[in-house]
């Protein structure tokens, strides 16, 4: 036992690389890979296509510290859950009450709606690229996520899901063919680019603050626990998260490696990511923009199966109730019925004719920001209480990183809320 993790323990290997900790590894990997990756949504897609699009290489550097902030904070969930056995909405409601639970849980819930809508808008968006009316794509994909949550076990749903996770590969071969400069892209990834204008910067914030979501966390921990992975098996579940946050950053980086050298380079404006993806038609091919388009669509369908679950999750867990995959509505119903409404709101919101969906999505990410601060404040308390995690609290060095990236999470939370809440504060903030 030792006192406390320790970066060194972090980023440490496995003990060796030895068939069967191959074969243990692959048996635990899961819950970090599919977390990180489904944060490349169509919400994510969108920002890291904007931002290739619109500022060229010059956000690359942000992916190096972005990895590092991203890994910290899915680690000590993965930890959290390993060590207590339990859900992240389970220890909040223990550790600091019903009634701060209550208000986490409803605010999650409002901004996840958003989110499950715009992961449907996603769906829509994209299969139009392919000729598909949203009237046909939405409502069976819809079926599709209902019928695999709710008929599926949770090695049958984590299997399908580590295959949404490969087909992310679309985007670095998207990459590829639009034949970038690459030594312009190495010397963009190590050095950092600042620019004091407003656009600069709440996309440079975009890029980082999409990177970590509440519902991440309580997704990650729960199902750390709900996988039975133990402390014993908790050197391959760091080793899953590491993975997993090291594959959404490269997707990412491809995404806006992609765009950089084609839409910008030719000075065309997008405003989504199926934008981007007819852009690339004429500059590098149908084939890379199917490829990106097809990126779009499974991506946005992913994140339609996890939003909702996740939701699910943590608000049965933060109310006491049975939850679970491997259970029916007969034995959880809280929680498959709370699935159910998200999808059908979602899918029927997005159908509704001139919707506000804008509106919607300005809403939820106004609430993340809110709600963000918070749900890493708890963590942080929550990991460093030795009643609780006994010897795997935070060492003094990995405390002082974590407690960094939540404070610099915090301050660009707050500037990019204040932003969206004021339209123009960056503007007038950096006299532009």
């Amino acid at each position: 036992m030792f006192t406390g993790i320790s970066l060194f323990k972090l980023f440490k290997p496995l003990r060796k690389v030895t068939f069967r900790n191959a074969l243990m590894f692959l048996a635990i990997l899961g819950p970090g890979v599919i977390t990180a990756n489904v944060d490349n949504d169509a919400g994510g897609i969108t920002t890291y296509s904007l931002a290739g699009a619109h500022y060229g290489n010059s956000l690359l550097w942000l992916m190096l510290p972005t990895t590092v902030a991203l890994v910290v904070i899915q680690e000590m969930c993965a930890r959290m859950g390993a060590v207590t056995g339990k859900g992240l909405s389970d220890l909040i409601r223990e550790s600091f009450g019903v009634k701060v639970t209550f208000y986490v849980m409803i605010a999650l819930f409002l901004t996840n709606m958003g989110n499950s809508v715009s992961e449907f808008a996603g769906i829509a968006a994209s299969l139009e690229i392919f000729g598909i009316s949203k009237y046909l794509s939405v409502p069976v994909s819809a079926l599709l996520v209902w019928l695999l949550i709710v008929k599926g076990s949770y090695k049958v749903v984590e299997k399908v899901f580590l295959v949404a996770c490969m087909v992310y590969i679309a985007y670095p071969i998207a990459a590829f063919m639009a034949a970038p400069r690459w030594g312009e892209i190495l010397a963009a990834t190590v050095t950092p680019t600042f620019r004091t204008d407003g656009g600069y910067l709440i996309t440079m914030i975009g890029v980082v603050g999409t990177t970590i979501a509440p519902w991440m966390q309580f997704y990650q921990q729960s199902a750390v626990v709900e996988k039975g992975i133990t402390i014993d098996q908790y050197s391959f579940s760091r080793l899953d998260v590491i993975v997993g946050c090291v594959m959404a950053i490269v997707v990412a980086f491809f995404i806006v490696v992609a765009c950089a050298a084609t839409i910008h380079v030719q000075g065309l404006r997008v405003e989504t990511a199926a934008d981007a993806a007819l852009a690339l038609k004429p500059l590098v091919g149908k084939h890379a923009a199917a490829l990106f388009a097809f990126g779009l669509f499974n991506a946005s369908l992913f994140a339609a199966c996890i939003l909702p679950l996740s939701t699910s999750y943590y608000i049965c867990e933060g109310m006491g109730w049975e939850s679970g995959i491997d259970k029916d509505f007969r034995k959880a119903p809280q929680f498959f019925w709370l699935f159910t409404i998200i999808i059908v709101m979602s899918a029927l919101i997005i159908l509704i004719p001139n919707a506000p969906l804008i509106t919607i999505m300005f809403v939820s990410q106004v609430v993340n920001g809110a709600v963000l601060p918070f749900v890493l404040v708890f963590m942080l308390k929550l990991i460093n209480d030795r009643h609780l995690m006994g010897s795997y609290t935070n060492g003094p060095t990995f405390n002082v990183i974590a407690w960094l990236t939540v404070i610099i999470m915090i301050i660009l939370t707050v500037i990019m809320t204040l932003d969206m809440l004021m339209p123009g504060f960056l503007g007038r903030l950096t006299g532009r």
